[in-house]
């Protein structure tokens, strides 16, 4: 049998497995069919073989409805970092719950909340949204209205929610993307309009001179913009040294604006998220995810310069559950309690911990991968290389993370679906014990592709 053939049969070993470990999963998965289009609540939750369906949490654990337990390891695709039912959050909504669960006005935990973010990421003023898809599309509104120019720029790869402005290029294939120097605009779905995919030009994540053409190119029309100053929807790809402050000044010199999407870094990255710990700040910041301590919520954060649009009325930043106020309870909670310095040090120590033994594993069976972590989150490269953009990650075989998720998963360890691309999350919940089970299941997936690869 052929290495390709052995990897493949493994693959469709393990998922045999997958599904016989959940015949109450695949029984709601089939009845979900009827009245969830898809079978599940969102097209991100629809996995091969199967979505996993899961019952409740409790600290770093879950269980699926198989009475299935697992480290939660994928952690809501990093809105986890707290882990599940942490008392302090647990407390909080519960004392808000019964005073009432929404007001559409303001409510004093949105200010303690603003406070916190203001401190952590050095940007003055905020504004609360829903998801990360509202905070990065009032982010572009937002570039839009202070510089009055429409175009803006993203990054081939990143994602940065389903709104139309930058549902552009976010995994496009290779023979319909253009040359590397110069990608074209990808439209990443049906239903994006034309006329607005070519107001978003495309470049490879650190690559300053394709920003500095696009501005030459279009003097006085673009209006900035928005990019993950860590890429984290294609593994992890970290800025190269002078990049991110190579993009604030090169759009300040051409009049235009830098928003950094934290929706997946923020708080995970560290106490201030990416922008403290590169020590880049732009001029509007989007956090969402982790914010909320597992409640849906999330931020808008900008200079004075540009908060003053929306304070001054030139943009109306709205929401009917902007601030809501179980989630600033939640989130207040979160900040205050659960985020502090005693919890970054266990996520240190936990990361460092799943780094090095990951490592040991690696170097043990003699494999040409690496491990990349940025503060809580981490994942396997299928490279010996570090990976610098979207385009040299396409070249790593999807097939490893496929293997390497579904191990881990039928050993009591959930990772996010889509191998290669996600990330792991480790929370304030987890313990070491949790981190040697991690690497348990890897080394399983080590000597399976020690023989492949021979």
């Amino acid at each position: 049998m052929s290495a390709s053939a052995t990897l493949d049969a493994a693959i469709a070993s393990e998922s045999d497995i997958f599904i016989r470990r959940q015949p109450r999963g695949s029984a709601l998965g089939t009845a979900a069919t009827d009245v969830l289009a898809g079978g599940a609540t969102s097209s991100w939750q629809i996995a091969d073989p199967q979505p996993v369906w899961l019952d409740h949490g409790a600290g770093g654990h879950i269980w699926d409805v198989d009475g299935n337990e697992y480290v939660d390891l994928h952690g809501g695709y990093g809105a986890g970092i707290a882990g599940h039912a942490h008392p302090a959050i647990v407390a909080a909504v519960t004392e808000q719950v019964s005073r009432g669960t929404h007001f559409a006005q303001p409510t004093e935990d949105a200010l303690w909340v603003a406070r916190s973010l203001a401190q952590r990421y050095d940007l003055p003023l905020w504004r609360f949204a829903n998801s990360g898809t509202e905070a990065t599309m009032d982010a572009v509104h937002l570039m839009r209205a202070v510089t009055g120019r429409d175009m803006i720029i993203k990054v081939e790869g990143c994602y940065h929610g389903h709104h139309d402005s930058v549902q552009v290029s976010v995994s496009p294939d290779l023979d319909e993307a253009g040359p590397a120097h110069r990608p074209e605009s990808v439209p990443s779905s049906t239903g994006i309009p034309t006329a607005i995919t070519e107001l978003t030009r495309i470049v490879g994540f650190n690559d300053l001179d394709a920003v500095r053409r696009i501005l030459d190119e279009n003097p006085g029309q673009v209006a900035g913009m928005i990019v993950e100053p860590v890429m984290m929807n294609a593994g992890i790809i970290t800025p190269e040294p002078g990049y991110l402050a190579g993009l604030r000044d090169t759009l300040h010199s051409a009049g235009a604006l830098l928003t950094f999407d934290e929706v997946k870094t923020g708080f995970t990255a560290g106490p201030g998220g990416a922008t403290a710990r590169f020590g880049v700040r732009p001029d509007i910041i989007c956090l969402a995810k982790s914010l909320g301590g597992g409640l849906s919520t999330a931020a808008i954060g900008g200079t004075s310069d540009v908060m003053s649009a929306i304070a001054d009325g030139i943009y109306e930043q709205v929401g009917t559950f902007n601030g809501n106020p179980l989630a600033m309870a939640a989130a207040r909670a979160n900040v205050y309690q659960v985020l502090d310095d005693s919890a970054y040090r266990h996520l240190a120590d936990l990361a460092a911990h799943a780094s090095a033994a990951i490592t040991d594993v690696i170097a043990a069976h003699g494999l040409a991968w690496h491990v990349k972590s940025v503060g809580a989150k981490g994942c396997v490269i299928f490279s010996p290389t570090p990976v610098t953009d979207y385009r040299e990650f396409l070249q790593l075989d999807d097939r490893w993370g496929q293997l390497h998720w579904l191990i881990q998963h039928n050993g009591g360890v959930f990772l996010p679906p889509w191998g290669k691309v996600e990330q792991w999350l480790l929370s304030v919940a987890h313990t070491h014990a949790d981190v040697d089970r991690l690497v348990t299941n890897f080394e399983r997936l080590a000597v399976i592709a020690e023989e492949v690869l021979a």
